[in-house]
């Protein structure tokens, strides 16, 4: 229920429905392997909470074991599996075990989810642990890892259970040669299957100097090695994705895009080139991040020294006074949520108040609100411009309380977009791009409405542990079990232009002769079993911009089971496709959504099977999950 509504991994960022996980992961693995580059697939499985995601020492000196993900074997395959299945089987090089416990086990040690990854899904790659996850060596050996990282032998940089460890239990006969033969094989095997022998790129030796002073506290070198650049156009490339990917929530009278106006105000202390420089350090330090200063990616190992930073201000300076606009700067929350503007004068035109919310792995956020005073600076900056415009920048699910106030005339959720992150909203706020992102979470009124929060460890035992009680209802799946109204439900945005799907039945084509169960004679591949990434139907709708300008929508596909023969813990709608289609005005085009085998099975706990069931079938599709437009009905059997 509240499971992913805190800064958890969830899936590194995908979001909280199976099907856009693996869309996303799937996506990235082809596009990185074709490069002929290496992909790791994170975390397996079941790390949906950061605090206490390893083992620490109290204290007194207990030791204090990982949190235990207690997860059932349903929930695991239709909702957390689902996307690593879609990794397998796009080509995932390796996946990476988790710090967490599942099901009282360490996942790196745990050899019933790793023999789903490497015999249920047919995975032929290596497995590696998180950073220091491994906590023995014949036990996660024999289990199924395949590689421990970081790997240095130095009792200085931690504890390691592989290297001389792992040939002595080879030596004593505790892990058989057979295992080390199939850990070298797995590991190998991209290596060759990309092209990595023969004409590579050497590492950048820039790699080790910034992971031995970021990860091990201290630098192993006497001077800065020099990097390689492999940027390329890579700042006009994001500046793209920045814009697009930003979610407009809010548009009153159609305010946005801004036109020309001469006076504008540029206000919150997420505005500004960071005052601390262009990377965060103190992820342990404060909750909240760094107070001054924009906010365009989170903590942890996806952190990065930019090289060249555009901040907002900087940005939206630039662009207004090249068309002789003037521009005003109020960058304190604390002055602004007093209200106090006497250096602002006259009252701009607009006023575009930047807020922003921190997270990073390691910890959790402590709630789901904006940080520095930020409902009060909207407050306060709406009681000044009657055109308040908000722009957030993000990790994911935030409260807006302020969303109903008349003056706050658009929102805009831009997330982390990168160090293009001032050019990407400027694009955005003067029409040079459409924001065309779409909620892949709900936005709740409040915060009770996402459930229960993060596991509360007051109290627990060394072996602390939570129960996915809530099985697959998480997210939008919850808010449509409970019959909650979101402020904003998944898959919602707005764009600049008006879309339409036509108004005529739903089109299906139901492919004749489908039995219950996979056809096991086509065996495996990578993925599972071959027959399940069968496409099996079809369903397609035409969609219009009936509009003034040229936009992107997003058609969305959810798929009701039957609910009289499926089990109880079945979701009223799951979402099964997603397209994103570019309409010139007047302009009309056929989008056509596939269904394999998988998406219209459920997993059979007692048969060990996906499972397609007899009954009727609903698929509707919309342009949210709440907002259906036109549906129709079918058996599949």
């Amino acid at each position: 229920m509240g499971r992913h509504a805190q800064g958890g991994r969830n899936w590194e960022g995908f979001g909280p429905d199976p099907y856009l996980a693996g869309q996303a992961m799937n996506a990235t693995v082809r596009g990185i392997e074709s490069q002929g580059v290496q992909t790791c697939s994170k975390h397996f499985i079941g790390n949906e909470q950061e605090t206490q995601r390893t083992r620490q020492t109290s204290a007194n000196g207990t030791i204090i074991e990982a949190l235990s993900a207690n997860i059932d074997d349903r929930t695991l395959h239709e909702l957390y599996l689902w996307p690593f299945a879609d990794a397998v089987k796009a080509g995932t090089a390796s996946v990476m075990c988790a710090y967490s416990r599942i099901n009282g086990k360490y996942a790196c040690n745990d050899e019933g989810s790793l023999s789903i990854l490497k015999d249920e899904l047919a995975f032929s790659g290596y497995v590696v642990s998180d950073w220091f996850a491994t906590h023995g060596t014949a036990s996660y050996a024999n289990a199924g890892l395949d590689l421990e990282m970081p790997g240095v032998t130095d009792p200085a940089y931690g504890a390691y259970y592989f290297g001389t460890a792992l040939l002595q239990a080879v030596e004593n006969g505790s892990v058989p040669m057979e295992r080390i033969d199939d850990m070298a094989t797995r590991i190998m095997t991209p290596f060759y299957n990309l092209g990595q022998d023969v004409g590579f790129p050497d590492v950048d030796p820039a790699n080790a100097y910034v992971i031995s002073v970021n990860t091990m506290g201290h630098g192993i070198f006497n001077s800065t090695p020099a990097e390689i650049d492999v940027r390329g156009d890579h700042a006009s490339l994001i500046r793209k994705l920045g814009a697009a990917g930003t979610v407009l929530l809010k548009n009153t009278d159609r305010y946005l895009p801004l036109k020309k106006p001469m006076n504008v105000g540029v206000f919150g202390n997420g505005a500004p080139y960071p005052a601390a420089g262009s990377q965060y350090f103190n992820d342990n330090e404060d909750p909240q991040g760094l107070e001054n200063g924009l906010l365009d990616i989170g903590g942890g190992s996806g952190s990065v020294r930019h090289t060249s930073l555009i901040s907002p201000f900087e940005s939206i300076r630039g662009y207004v006074q090249a068309y002789g606009g003037r521009v005003q700067a109020l960058m304190d929350n604390d002055v602004i949520a007093e209200g106090a503007f006497k250096t602002i004068y006259p009252v701009p035109d607009v006023c575009v108040l930047f807020l922003k919310g921190w997270a990073s792995e390691g910890y959790d956020r402590e709630n789901l609100d904006l940080a520095w005073n930020a409902t009060a600076a909207v407050e306060a900056t709406a009681d000044l411009c009657p055109h308040t415009v908000v722009v957030i920048h993000g990790p994911g699910v935030v409260l807006m309380p302020w969303t109903d106030n008349d003056n706050v005339t658009a929102i805009l959720s831009a997330q982390y977009p990168g160090e293009e992150i001032g050019n990407a909203i400027v694009d955005v706020l003067w029409g040079e791009q459409e924001p065309s992102g779409r909620l892949p979470y709900t936005i709740p009124k409040t915060e009770s409405d996402y459930g229960p929060p993060i596991v509360n460890l007051t109290g627990q035992t060394a072996y602390p542990s939570t129960n996915f009680t809530e099985g697959q209802m998480i997210d939008y799946k919850h808010f449509d079990a409970q019959n909650i109204e979101p402020l904003f439900e998944f898959g919602f945005g707005l764009s600049y232009t008006d879309f339409e799907l036509l108004d005529k039945p739903l089109e299906m084509t139901i492919h004749p002769g489908l039995q219950a169960g996979p056809d096991h004679s086509l065996g495996k591949a990578p993925g599972g079993w071959k027959d399940l990434w069968t496409e099996v139907a079809s369903v397609s709708v035409d969609v219009k911009n009936v509009g003034d300008t040229s936009g992107a929508v997003v058609p969305q596909l959810y798929l009701s089971f039957p609910q009289n023969t499926t089990p109880s813990g079945t979701p009223l709608r799951v979402l099964r496709g997603f397209d994103k289609v570019f309409l010139e005005p007047g302009m009309t085009e056929s989008v056509v959504f596939c269904l394999t085998r998988r998406d219209v099975s459920f997993w059979d706990t007692e048969a060990q099977e996906w499972v397609v069931p007899e009954g009727e079938f609903t698929f509707s599709v919309g342009f949210s999950s709440r907002n259906l437009r036109v549906e129709g009905s079918s058996n599949m059997l």
